[in-house]
């Protein structure tokens, strides 16, 4: 991927430099960590051991930490141009765009505490994403899922969620999942993380017309980070059997799948997730 060269965003919110500030770990924390751990497959131990959550102080940034945080930030940039156009040509409004927190080790936000061990996420209470750059070294080191591309497809997954926010999806949805039996909730969620790696995939196919970013064997990252990430995969390498009714985020196949559409197609209508008869 060619990112190095073109502008930083101003919407990076660093937090690396601190110390942890989710304070010590609560009890639904704790089955929150332990959960995540169980669907990555992430040895979580380091984060319940004494100092581990509740740790504060200054925190020391490595090179390679810089190099990442320079990555992302043009990254975010890049999602910010290309949604904007977006949002002018097919949605017919401004983008008002998110805020992207980086930290290293923990932090907190509106939607709880955040760790290397819960991976990025994106917080509709407060319109920012949350990123430890940490887990690029998880996604490829624990995942097989290398290279600049797997990590920008990560990046913009997030802000997809923000677009999906921005658009009026996220609210109606999660209000739905609310009502809902947890088999419910976790199919309405599959339906938001696949229309997410749609909205990924129309991102990448913009990048490549607007900066020529994509090199040679980019998608094919992006797709095998997709597959990596898949729940069914996911479960796999954890040792079980894949459990559909406990799926949030759908296969690797169907990760793909729509990560693909998006990208083929540039073209919001062709991310209706929730009017697909099948996924």
């Amino acid at each position: 991927m060619k990112w190095q060269g073109r502008r930083g965003s101003r919407n990076i919110e660093d937090r690396r430099g601190r110390g942890g500030g989710a304070g010590a770990i609560g009890g639904v924390g704790l089955l929150a960590v332990l959960a995540i751990g169980y669907f990555l497959g992430i040895d979580v131990t380091p984060l319940l051991q004494e100092g581990g959550l509740g740790q504060t102080g200054e925190v020391e940034l490595t090179e390679a930490d810089m190099r990442a945080g320079e990555f992302v930030s043009v990254t975010l940039a890049d999602t910010e141009e290309v949604w904007a156009d977006i949002f002018r040509r097919q949605v017919g409004r401004a983008y008002d765009p998110a805020v992207l927190v980086l930290f290293k080790g923990t932090t907190s936000s509106p939607c709880g505490g955040a760790s290397g061990a819960t991976g990025p996420f994106y917080c509709p209470g407060d319109n920012k994403v949350y990123l430890d750059t940490g887990f690029f070294t998880t996604l490829e080191r624990r995942m097989g899922a290398g290279g600049d591309f797997a990590a920008a497809y990560v990046v913009a997954h997030e802000i997809a969620h923000h677009v999906q926010n921005e658009l009026g999806i996220l609210g109606q949805a999660n209000a739905v999942r609310q009502r809902a039996s947890t088999a419910q909730s976790n199919a309405i969620s599959v339906r938001i993380e696949l229309q997410a790696d749609c909205f990924s995939g129309i991102w990448a196919a913009h990048a490549q017309e607007r900066f020529g970013s994509l090199e040679r064997g980019d998608v094919a990252e992006a797709m095998n980070a997709a597959k990596q990430i898949g729940d069914d995969t996911l479960q796999r390498n954890a040792g079980r059997v894949p459990m559909p009714h406990t799926f949030t985020h759908g296969t690797s196949e169907q990760r793909q799948r729509w990560f693909a559409a998006g990208f083929e197609s540039g073209d919001l209508n062709a991310c209706d997730t929730f009017a697909a008869d099948t996924l």
